[in-house]
C-alpha cells in the first residue's frame, strides 16, 4: 500500500492550479504545470525563460544571499541587489562611531572603495533534478522506518557526493511532500562579495519595528553588493586581483510601473512553510509556541532597547541583534492574529473530517488513517512540554545570553583540538576571528541584564526534568544579582585578552581547564542537559510525527485529484505569481496597492530615530525633482501584490510580464503572515520596494549615478 500511495503521489504532483496568489512552485516543473495559467494572467515569456539548465535563464540571475535571503543580478558586472535588512549585518560590521554607515549610509565611489565582507557567500543554482527513484532505491525490501531512513540517507549522500564533483559544487537532496518526493539541488558558491552601497537606516529601515510587517509601508529596503571571481570567472577567495563576476543572465529594470491587476512573479528561496499541518499542530503553535517565544523576546528587546537609546555606541553594536530578535517576534504576533481571524483551527478540523469521509469511502480509514490521527494526538500531547523546553533553551541558552554564545565557540574549539591532538594554526585563527567578531559588538552590562532576566524563566516555566540537577538551587542560593557578580566578574570569557592568550595554549589537556570557568561551567551544564535529555526526545518525537505525516500527505495527494498541491517551501528555488492588488483588512478599511514619497514626509518625526527623514530626501520632495523615476508628479515607494511568499523571499526579484525587474520583495502584510501555515487570498499580500524608488535613491539622493550606468534600464511607459 505504501508503494501504491507513493506512486499516486508522484503521478498527482501538481495536477491543476489553485486560484492566482497561493502557491510556491517548483520552477523545473513550470512548463508542465504553471506556464499556461501565468500566460493567461499576463506573463509574456516562456517557462524556459525562467528556468533552463541548457541555456541562460532567470534562474542564473537569482542567488541565495548569505544564509537566509535572496538576491539578484542587475548588471553584467556582478552588481547585486537585495534588501537592506539582508545586508544589515554586513553594513553594521563595517560601521563605527566615526564611520556610522547605518546612520549615514554608504556608497563606494569606485571599485577600490567597495568593502570586502568575509564570510558572506552567494549561491547560484546550477540545476535541480527529481531523484525520487534513486533516493528510495532499495527501501521496499527493508522493514522498519529506521532501516528505511538509513537507506534514504545513504542514497542521498551518495548522490550529493557524485554531484559535488569533488567539492566543486555544493549538492543537497531535499525531501518534498514529507518524503514522498526528492529533488537534488546543485549550487556554485562565490565567497568574494563586497558591499557597494546602502541608504541610511532612516531610509533602508524607515519605520523600524513599528512599521515592520505592516501596510502601508514606506521603507527603502535595499542594499547593493558586487560578486567577484577569478580571471576564469570562477569562485575564488577574496583577492585584490579578482574581477567583477560576469553573470550568464541579469535582470533588465523597468520604469513602466504597475497598475492594479498587473501580473507579478516572485523568484527566490522561501525558507519554510507548513501548510499540511494537522489541527493539533496548529493549535500548539497558536496557544503555546508563539506565546512562549513572544514573551521571552519581549524581555530581550526591552533590555537591549534601554541601552541602545542611552548609548550611541551600543545602538550600533546591537542594531543587527535587535533587528534579528524583533523580526520573528512581530511576525509570530501577526501569524496568531491571522490564524484567529481566518478561523484556522475550524478550517483544519473541517478538512480532516472531509479526509476521514474520503478515507472511509475508499476503505482506507480503519487500517491506515484512523491510527494516524489517534497517534498524532498522543504524539502532540507528549511533544508539547518537550518543544516548550526546546523553545526556552533556544531563546535563552543558545541565542539569548551572549556569554553562552562565546562559550559555544570555545566548546567547539576544544572539541576540535582534542580530536586533532593539538591546536592547529587554522583552528586558532578561526577562534580568534570569532572572538574578535564577538567582542566588537558586545556590551557586557547588556549581557548581564539579559542573564539576570532570562535565566530565572527556565526555572519558572520548565519542568524539573528539563533542567540540570542543582540548577534551580544555584539561582535560589545566590539570587540573580549576586550570581551575575560571581560569574561575570570571575570569568575569563569576559576578558578578550585573557581568553585569547589562554586559547593559544597548544596542549588540549591544559585547555580543558577552562571548563571550570564559572560561566563556561554553567553553559556546559545546560548544554549537556539539552543535548542528552531534551533534544533527543524532540528529534524522536518529530521523527515519529513525520513518519505519520508522510502517509497522511500521500493520502491528501490521492484525495485531491484534479487540484494543485505545491510542496512546502524548504529553502529551495521557487516561483510564486499573482497580481498587483490592495485589500480590506477589516470592515471599513481599504488599502491601495501603492505608497509614495508623500507618505514618508507625512511620517517624518526627528524625535524618533526610525522616522527621522534625512534632510536631503526632504529637499528632493520639496523640489519635486524625481527625474525619470517619478510618475504623475509623485514618486512611488512600495507596492503590494498577491504573491505567496515566506521567510527567505526577502530580497527576491519581483518580475513583470515581460521579465523585467519592477520591485524587490521584502515583507508581508501583518494580517497575512499566517500564509506559512494557511493562505487567505483576501488578505495575504507580499510587500515590495518599487524599483524606481531604489533607482531614485541611488541616482538623485546618493549621487551614485555611475551605478545606474551599469544597468539595463527599460524606459517605455
Amino acid at each position: 500500500m505504501k508503494k501504491q500511495l507513493l506512486t499516486l503521489a508522484i503521478l498527482l504532483f501538481f495536477v491543476s492550479l489553485l486560484s492566482a496568489g497561493e502557491g510556491i512552485w517548483v520552477p523545473a516543473l513550470m512548463a508542465k504545470y504553471n506556464i499556461e495559467e501565468m500566460q493567461r494572467m499576463g506573463f509574456r515569456l516562456s517557462a524556459e525563460d525562467v528556468y533552463d539548465v541548457n541555456h541562460a535563464s532567470m534562474k542564473d540571475a537569482v542567488v541565495i544571499f548569505g544564509g537566509g535571503c535572496t538576491g539578484e543580478l542587475i548588471s553584467d558586472q556582478g552588481l547585486l541587489i537585495t534588501n537592506h535588512h539582508c545586508g544589515f549585518g554586513q553594513i553594521q560590521r563595517h560601521s563605527t562611531v566615526e564611520n556610522d554607515y547605518l546612520t549615514n549610509g554608504f556608497w563606494a565611489a569606485s571599485r577600490e572603495k567597495e568593502l570586502p565582507c568575509p564570510g558572506l557567500t552567494v549561491s547560484f543554482l546550477q540545476y535541480m533534478e527529481d531523484v525520487t527513484e534513486k533516493v528510495l532505491a532499495g527501501t521496499d525490501t527493508l522493514s522498519g522506518e529506521d532501516a528505511r531512513n538509513r537507506k534514504i540517507r545513504e542514497n542521498s549522500a551518495a548522490l550529493e557526493r557524485e554531484a559535488s564533483q569533488k567539492e566543486k559544487f555544493r549538492a543537497q537532496v531535499r525531501p518534498f511532500f514529507y518524503g514522498n518526493q526528492y529533488f537534488l539541488h546543485v549550487y556554485k558558491i562565490f565567497s568574494d562579495v563586497r558591499l557597494v552601497g546602502a541608504p541610511p537606516s532612516a531610509i533602508g529601515k524607515f519605520g523600524g519595528d513599528t512599521d515592520n510587517w505592516v501596510w502601508p509601508r514606506h521603507t527603502g529596503d535595499f542594499s547593493l553588493f558586487r560578486i567577484y571571481a577569478n580571471k576564469e570567472n570562477e569562485p575564488a577567495e577574496y583577492s585584490p586581483e579578482n574581477k567583477p563576476y560576469r553573470p550568464a543572465r541579469f535582470f533588465p529594470i523597468s520604469l513602466k510601473g504597475l497598475l492594479p491587476g498587473d501580473f507579478t512573479m516572485v523568484f527566490g528561496y522561501p525558507g519554510r512553510t507548513t501548510r499540511f499541518l494537522t489541527a493539533g499542530a496548529v493549535d500548539l503553535i497558536m496557544h503555546q509556541r508563539n506565546p512562549d517565544r513572544i514573551a521571552i523576546r519581549n524581555k530581550k528587546m526591552e533590555i537591549m532597547n534601554q541601552f541602545m537609546e542611552k548609548y550611541p555606541a551600543v545602538r550600533i553594536e546591537y542594531a543587527a541583534k535587535y533587528a534579528g530578535v524583533s523580526n520573528a517576534w512581530k511576525k509570530w504576533q501577526g501569524e496568531m492574529l491571522g490564524l484567529e481571524n481566518y478561523d484556522a483551527l475550524k478550517k483544519k478540523q473541517q478538512f480532516e473530517m472531509e479526509f476521514q469521509s474520503w478515507a472511509r469511502k475508499n476503505d482506507l480509514w480503519e487500517n491506515h488513517y484512523d491510527a494516524f490521527f489517534r497517534e498524532s494526538r498522543d504524539l502532540h500531547r507528549d511533544y508539547a512540554p518537550v518543544i516548550r523546553a526546546v523553545d526556552y533553551y533556544n531563546e535563552i541558552v543558545l541565542r539569548g545570553v551572549e556569554a553562552f554564545t562565546l562559550a559555544e565557540y570555545v566548546r567547539g574549539f576544544l572539541t576540535q583540538a582534542e580530536r586533532n591532538g593539538e591546536v592547529t594554526a587554522p583552528a586558532l585563527k578561526s577562534i580568534n576571528r570569532l572572538i574578535s567578531s564577538f567582542y566588537k559588538d558586545y556590551h557586557q552590562p547588556v549581557d548581564e541584564r539579559l542573564f539576570s532576566a532570562l535565566l530565572p524563566l527556565l526555572v519558572r516555566e520548565l519542568r524539573k526534568e528539563d533542567l540540570p540537577a542543582g540548577f534551580s538551587g544555584i539561582l535560589k542560593k545566590y539570587g540573580e544579582e549576586k550570581l551575575v557578580t560571581r560569574l561575570y566578574r570571575k570569568s575569563i570569557l569576559t576578558d578578550s585578552l585573557r581568553l585569547g592568550s589562554f586559547l593559544a595554549e597548544s596542549d588540549p589537556a591544559k585547555l580543558r581547564k577552562i571548563e571550570k570557568d564559572p560561566l563556561m561551567a554553567l553553559y556546559l551544564s545546560l548544554r549537556k542537559h539539552y543535548d542528552t535529555e531534551i533534544q533527543p526526545r524532540q528529534l524522536n518525537l518529530e521523527e515519529r510525527i513525520d513518519e505519520g505525516m508522510k502517509m497522511y500527505v500521500a493520502g491528501i495527494l490521492r484525495m485531491e485529484e484534479g487540484k494543485a498541491l505545491y510542496p512546502d517551501a524548504n529553502s529551495t528555488l521557487r516561483v510564486s505569481y499573482g497580481r498587483v492588488e490592495g485589500y480590506q483588512p477589516q470592515n471599513g478599511v481599504s488599502y491601495k496597492h501603492f505608497t509614495t514619497l508623500k507618505g514618508i514626509i507625512e511620517k517624518d518625526n526627528p524625535e524618533i530615530y526610525d522616522y527621522d527623514v534625512p534632510d536631503r530626501l526632504k529637499e528632493l520632495y520639496k523640489s519635486g525633482d524625481y527625474g525619470r523615476y517619478g510618475q504623475d508628479g509623485s514618486l512611488p515607494v512600495c507596492f503590494i501584490a498577491s504573491n505567496h511568499t515566506s521567510g527567505g523571499n526577502s530580497g527576491s526579484p519581483v518580475i513583470n510580464g515581460d521579465g523585467h525587474l519592477v520591485g524587490i520583495n521584502f515583507d508581508r502584510c501583518w494580517e497575512g503572515t499566517m500564509s506559512d501555515i494557511m493562505y487567505d487570498p483576501s488578505v495575504c499580500r507580499n510587500i515590495s520596494l518599487d524599483i524606481r524608488y531604489a533607482l531614485f535613491l541611488i541616482d538623485k539622493f546618493a549621487g551614485a549615478g555611475y551605478l545606474i550606468d551599469e544597468m539595463e534600464i527599460v524606459e517605455f511607459r
